[in-house]
């Protein structure tokens, strides 16, 4: 079997929106297992307990470009390496409707942005406006919290982590946006949602995008199946009355319709519209999608 390689590539290119170069070129379709990245100047490929395809590694080979490996085994948080194409910096940028993020293939969980939320980014720059406040929860490196600032909205970013934090300010600086006229908080998103509902601290929309599984720092255990509908009862709290809230998870043990129960019940008589992931995610739909609005 030959894989059309290019032609692939340029039917993706032809969806994509204007001012992004990186999206999903094989979600698992064609090899099930098989995941392929396309960043900027770069593939990577990931692969779920089976064996790279020697038509798939040859196609690549070919293109001269770098090629990096990762396996997504559970528990198995090792960068990728790279196994084709020449070197080059380990730190790069990609585009994504004209906004640039910084990737690094030298981290271990993700490089840097998930792709599968391209079109919840999109949809919320559009209904930010100049003054509006936007709270963005388990951030990681802040790509909501970038594309709200973009539209002008001054945006809160809540990370554990303090280089996730610091990772957002770099993309607000690419992206001409002044780290300094926005909010940072490290530390636990329930502890500080809670915090934000005792003052009185309100925002038009809120991002929850958050682990499957996590523990805070006292040891507490949070999973998305048992626990989605206590954080957005939370979130809900800290929210304008005319607010609403992005709800997502990948969990693949909550069904759809469990999702939305739980964010149904979490935000009693909210609009909530379901959407679907991007186009190039054409595989499992495991990522649960709901708008809530007030």
């Amino acid at each position: 079997m030959i894989f059309p390689l290019q032609q692939t590539l340029a039917a993706r290119r032809a969806q994509l929106p204007p001012g992004t170069d990186a999206f999903r070129l094989l979600d698992g379709t064609l090899w099930p297992g098989v995941f392929v990245d396309v960043l900027a100047d770069r593939f990577l490929v990931s692969l779920r307990d089976v064996a790279l395809p020697q038509t798939l590694r040859r196609e690549l080979e070919a293109t001269g470009v770098p090629v990096y490996l990762k396996k997504l085994s559970q528990g198995d948080k090792r960068p990728p390496q790279q196994m084709a194409g020449p070197e080059l910096p380990l730190r790069f940028c990609i585009s994504e409707n004209g906004l640039r993020f910084m990737m690094d293939m030298s981290t271990g969980y993700s490089q840097g942005i998930f792709l599968d939320q391209r079109d919840n980014r999109a949809r919320l720059r559009s209904l930010c406006k100049p003054g509006m406040t936007v709270l963005n929860t388990f951030a990681y490196t802040g790509a909501f919290s970038v594309y709200a600032a973009a539209a002008g909205a001054k945006t809160t970013t809540l990370d554990l982590a303090q280089p996730c934090l610091d990772w957002c300010r770099e993309n607000m600086q690419l992206n001409g946006i002044d780290p300094a006229e926005h909010f940072f908080c490290k530390g636990d998103a329930l502890s500080w949602m809670g915090r934000f509902a005792r003052k009185e601290y309100r925002f038009d929309i809120i991002v929850l995008d958050p682990p499957t599984f996590s523990r805070d720092e006292k040891g507490h255990v949070w999973k998305a199946e048992r626990h989605y509908d206590m954080l957005v009862a939370l979130a809900a709290a800290c929210l304008k009355p005319q607010g609403c809230l992005l709800c997502t998870t990948n969990c693949r043990r909550l069904s759809s319709e469990s999702f939305r129960r739980m964010v149904a019940a979490g935000i009693p008589g909210a609009r909530l519209r379901a959407v679907s992931m991007p186009f190039d995610f054409d595989g499992e739909p495991y990522l649960k999608i709901l708008w809530a609005e007030r």
